[in-house]
């Protein structure tokens, strides 16, 4: 795995940090910038940029032995595609230009689908499906997107299908794509041979993932039997979590004892991030929980950063970690993965804590707003440390693993 590949990476992801930095400034001190069109910039960067192309790096290295030059290329086309939502989609929205290349990035998913589908080799059987189910959890969440156009120009953008259009490809791609896709690069470090636990695992996590969006639906097109459905994903979802548990448990002292302290923090918070997911998601099975969920815009940010945050990048950075050599672990790097946990505690916390607000009638916070924003300057901040020690990464070590 490249340098200046991981390099691209971590810019796209800096990138969209302080675009969302600047979103949470312009609460402070307005400025002439419009707020929804940098919304779909920061979302869309962060997302394809940095996720999309971290899993699809560590996927090849990974699971591809035979890694030709076609995915060096393509991954330079899908950063083309990238950067062309990054500096389109700030200024004029969705447009002809946007859609133009995000287009792109959809069709070169479809092609590395293909590709990784074709030539990866992975000897578990529970990682070779947690791979396959990633990859077509990606392919099943572009159907959202491909409704958008129909749906706004038959029923609006205001209407329950657009919506649900919306929700359907984010769902597939934070609990389908992005979660399974760093799963399987999780558990691929341990040696798992309990095979039945791991059907286990992997057909109650599948079944919860495809369940658990009737409770996004039911916001825009309410039905009681969405509820109940969504309630037997819930009891699912825990199930799943309690045989992930089971599957690391045999093995999960000599693996942390392997790992450096740094790479401990992170994948606490990754790890920790993961099962208040499960919680946070198991509430919802209550109505009332449900409704503020969807009431209080709060609640629903502060569930998408820490899947995106916590959970996602929580786990890519640790497997950044892994990679760092234990003593070039330089004091910049340890600021860096401290400053970046905190901020997405800090901001988690206040994310909450305002919504719980709200939901009471209380108001805002005093100076809410200016606190939010001084505890996000700590996630760019993070990002750019690891940037600087990027020099420090153990190349040769990664050729051998």
């Amino acid at each position: 795995m490249q340098k200046k590949l991981i390099g691209v990476c971590l810019i796209n992801f800096l990138i969209a940090a302080l675009m969302g930095l600047t979103l949470r400034y312009i609460f402070v001190d307005p400025i002439a910038i419009n707020y929804r069109y940098l919304t779909h910039a920061h979302s869309h960067v962060a997302m394809l940029g940095w996720v999309y192309l971290m899993l699809y790096l560590f996927i090849v290295h990974y699971f591809i032995p035979d890694k030709k030059p076609i995915y060096t290329r393509l991954f330079w086309v899908t950063q083309i595609a990238v950067v062309g939502m990054m500096v389109s989609f700030p200024f004029i929205g969705y447009a002809a230009i946007s859609i133009s290349f995000s287009t792109l990035h959809i069709f070169c998913s479809y092609y590395f689908v293909r590709l990784v589908w074709k030539n990866h080799q992975v000897a578990s059987p529970l990682i070779r499906k947690l791979l396959k189910a990633a990859l077509v959890f990606m392919v099943l969440s572009t159907i959202g997107v491909w409704c958008l156009g129909p749906a706004a120009g038959i029923l609006g953008s205001a209407s329950a299908f657009y919506n649900i259009s919306i929700q359907f490809f984010l769902h597939f791609q934070f609990n389908g794509w992005f979660m399974f896709g760093v799963l399987a690069l999780f558990l691929h470090q341990f040696p798992i041979d309990d095979w039945m636990l791991g059907s286990r695992f992997f057909n109650t996590l599948v079944i919860s993932t495809i369940l658990t969006l009737s409770l996004i639906i039911s916001w825009f097109a309410f039905h009681p039997l969405l509820l109940w459905i969504n309630g037997m994903g819930i009891l699912l979802q825990l199930l799943a979590g309690y045989y992930f548990i089971q599957l690391l448990k045999p093995h999960w002292t000599e693996f942390w004892s392997r790992i450096s302290k740094l790479t401990k923090w992170m994948y606490g918070l990754a790890l920790l991030s993961f099962l208040l997911k499960i919680v946070l998601q198991a509430a919802s099975i209550l109505p009332e929980v449900g409704d503020m969920a969807y009431q209080y815009r709060n609640f629903v940010i502060g569930f998408i950063h820490l899947m995106m945050l916590g959970v996602i990048s929580g786990f890519l950075f640790a497997f950044l970690l892994q990679k760092y050599p234990k003593t070039k672990n330089t004091k910049s790097l340890s600021l860096g993965v401290y400053s970046f946990i905190l901020g997405i505690l800090s901001t988690e916390f206040l994310l909450l804590l305002q919504g719980v607000y709200y939901y009471l009638n209380l108001g805002m916070l005093p100076h809410y707003y200016l606190i939010l924003l001084f505890c996000s300057i700590l996630l760019p901040l993070g990002i750019l440390f690891f940037i600087i020690n990027l020099r420090n990464y153990d190349t040769e070590t990664l050729k051998t693993t």
